[in-house]
């Protein structure tokens, strides 16, 4: 009986080992992200993304793969786009500012979806709070209408005489007109009139230069996202022009002749947006993930531009910068 037993053992390990063999050589599936980028590429920050997901252990064609969908800074675009990442059944989506993220939801409540650089989800209606997201939606935010007042006081002091700026933003935007009252009440008690400038395509952008010149405007202050649509543009528009350009993200001040910029180091925010792709691939649920700030800031200042228009930066303000350009 026993030699039965082993017998019969035996020929069912051989009947399975096929089976069991062609499971152990079936390959893994390899997770798809799907990106969906209201810029162009290259893009700096997409590339810091991928580092981040690098740096965790995940290389591109191997253990992941990109779905990427560039809106070429059509926003109109971005409702189709996020469209078809649903439709090609990515895993994550991962969102780059407000517009993006809006799209990715309004296409989809079950794929996860972690965003960047939105100014402030709660009052756009992404998620229910940042300590707990409550959907499928989660991811980092910038804290920008906390920074305005930062920047015009870094700007106020390197330029005493200065008493009228120009505030650049998109009304179509959710947080746009919540930034503006929040600087505007942070120029007057520093004693500037601070000019509203909306802007929302490209034409607009010769009649805000004029206005900046036939109102005397000394600076203006940069919104990210009216560059990142319209990056070209803009660059030729202030080749010629000699007034002080601040920004909130140091990419610009590098690239685009700024005199200065203070805010995240967005580049470290797109890394830690991979943390949040690992975690939500080894099976976390992003309406359990809390929405993440800002930890490192910078405050990036382009003595080249300063020479070039004439004006010398206070030591005192030289002394408080992460990063000068020569």
């Amino acid at each position: 009986m026993a030699r039965q037993t082993i017998i019969v053992a035996w020929m069912l390990a051989l009947a399975i080992a096929p089976f069991r063999f062609a499971e152990a050589q079936q390959p893994k599936k390899v997770p798809r992200i799907g990106v969906l980028w209201p810029t162009a590429p290259p893009d700096p920050f997409f590339d810091a993304f991928k580092q981040g997901l690098r740096e965790l252990g995940y290389v591109q064609g191997q253990n992941i793969a990109f779905d990427e969908r560039w809106a070429e800074g059509k926003l109109e675009r971005l409702p189709v786009l996020a469209a078809e990442l649903v439709g090609v059944g990515v895993d994550v989506i991962v969102t780059r500012q407000t517009p993006p993220t809006q799209a990715a939801k309004q296409a989809t409540r079950t794929i996860p979806i972690v965003m960047a650089l939105v100014t402030d989800p709660v009052a756009s209606g992404l998620v229910v709070s940042l300590a707990r997201p409550g959907g499928n939606i989660t991811g980092l935010s910038t804290l920008a209408q906390d920074l305005d007042g930062k920047r015009l006081e870094l700007l106020k002091e390197t330029v005493p005489k200065i008493t009228r700026v120009g505030f650049m933003w998109d009304p179509a935007g959710t947080t746009g007109a919540h930034r503006f009252k929040e600087a505007q009440a942070a120029a007057q008690v520093l004693g500037i009139i601070l000019q509203s400038m909306e802007v929302r395509n490209t034409k607009e952008l010769d009649s805000v230069f004029e206005s900046a010149e036939r109102e005397r405007v000394g600076a203006l202050m940069v919104t990210t996202p009216i560059i990142s649509n319209h990056r070209k543009r803009f660059v030729d528009l202030t080749a010629n022009k000699r007034l002080l350009l601040v920004y909130d993200t140091r990419e610009f001040v590098e690239e685009a002749s700024g005199l200065m910029s203070y805010g995240p180091n967005y580049s470290d925010l797109f890394r830690r947006a991979a943390v949040y792709v690992d975690k939500i691939l080894k099976g976390a649920n992003p309406a359990d993930l809390p929405v993440e700030q800002p930890k490192t800031f910078e405050f990036i200042i382009n003595l080249k531009t300063a020479k070039q228009l004439g004006l010398t930066i206070p030591p005192n303000v030289l002394a408080r910068a992460d990063k000068v350009i020569k």
